[in-house]
């Protein structure tokens, strides 16, 4: 497909005008947050797997290089959010949905992970909601079924 077709895709000319929706910010804010969440654990990961610290250090390096990794994921798709791309609602969707099973995880262990959870829970299912709006849609211009705006 060509630059044609998708104006966006490259240069980001065809981005939608008028002021970005606060809704759009929001859910850019809440990938951001959660993508830093991400990067900032599985720097903890690495560096006490390092340090040799947990009993299976190689473990702890593959699981914080993994984090960061995945990590990076909703850091780009705030930043396409911010530019208004297309693309960036895709892996800021995947995210919010990834984060719901990690968020029951938390609230079904014991103690202090469930603070957590709540977080976690209420992040994602804001992000979900801010992403489904059709207000964000339009912003991104992403078009309804059978190719309308």
């Amino acid at each position: 497909m060509s630059t044609e077709q998708h104006p966006d895709s490259e240069t980001g000319a065809g981005t939608p005008e008028g002021p970005r929706p606060g809704r759009l910010t929001a859910a850019a804010a809440i990938a951001a947050v959660e993508g830093l969440a991400l990067v900032g654990g599985g720097l903890f990961m690495l560096v006490m797997g390092l340090m040799g610290k947990p009993d299976q250090p190689r473990q702890a390096v593959t699981g914080g290089v993994t984090l960061i990794a995945l990590g990076i994921i909703p850091l780009v798709a705030a930043r396409g959010l911010l530019l208004r791309r297309r693309w960036s609602r895709g892996p800021a969707l995947i995210t919010q949905i990834l984060a719901l099973p990690v968020a029951y995880m938390f609230l079904t262990s014991d103690g202090p992970a469930i603070p957590v959870g709540i977080v976690t829970a209420a992040l994602a299912v804001t992000g979900l909601v801010q992403l489904v709006n059709p207000a964000t849609a339009e912003a991104l211009g992403v078009r309804g079924t059978g190719g309308t705006r």
